[in-house]
């Protein structure tokens, strides 16, 4: 890493921060905010050319929604992680449309999948708990196995993390997208225990005592 630099929160103008990456030659520069201030990042890089010049933009909290709100040629070429994309296969698509169907024809992102898949989740484990006390939930959570649209190789921990499968992906460009919100290319899938904190390192009281 060549540097860092922080910014207020929220914040209009990224013009300095991102003229200061530029010329550190860094290949690419990461972004730790999120939301509007990401937005404001995004299209301000692109304004200044950063792109053009063959660095390119990593962000570290991205939703399809942001990429959404700035557009394809704003962000293309930008290396992200999710923890889900809509169009990845069969399974993902099929979520999507009845979401989409329900929300105007939007897709889903990796929060939203992640919480329908976190209430099923529940929802089974007390069925087959036969009650909803929420330990006697919670180890059934914790036995029942975690496999769905969203979380792949999945396992609820001790300490109450689920861990599961995570995904580098790359924003397309416009002439690689194949319609609305066709966003992302996978490049790669991180195991879950690579890209999670190890158990061993957790400081939860339900594992440390």
């Amino acid at each position: 890493m060549l540097g860092s630099v922080k910014h207020p929160f929220p914040n209009p103008d990224f013009s300095s921060y991102l003229l200061q990456a530029q010329a550190s030659g860094a290949k690419i520069i990461g972004m730790a905010n999120a939301g509007a201030d990401t937005i404001n990042t995004i299209k301000q890089a692109s304004e200044f050319g950063i792109l053009q010049g063959g660095q390119r933009l990593g962000g570290l909290n991205i939703f399809l929604t942001d990429i959404y709100s700035v557009g394809l040629p704003a962000a293309q070429g930008m290396i992200l992680t999710t923890g889900f994309y809509w169009n990845m296969d069969e399974q993902t698509r099929a979520f999507a449309r009845r979401f989409g169907e329900r929300m105007g024809g939007r897709m889903p992102t990796m929060v939203q999948a992640g919480d329908y898949s976190a209430v099923l989740h529940f929802l089974k484990a007390a069925e087959a708990a036969g009650t909803d006390d929420s330990l006697r939930v919670m180890d059934k959570m914790r036995e029942l196995p975690i496999q769905d649209f969203f979380a792949r190789n999945a396992k609820l921990r001790p300490d109450g993390r689920m861990v599961h499968d995570m995904y580098l992906a790359q924003v397309k460009a416009p002439s690689e997208s194949a319609g609305p919100w066709d966003f992302y290319k996978i490049l790669k899938t991180i195991p879950g225990e690579q890209a999670f904190q190890p158990l061993s390192q957790s400081t939860c009281k339900l594992v440390k005592g």
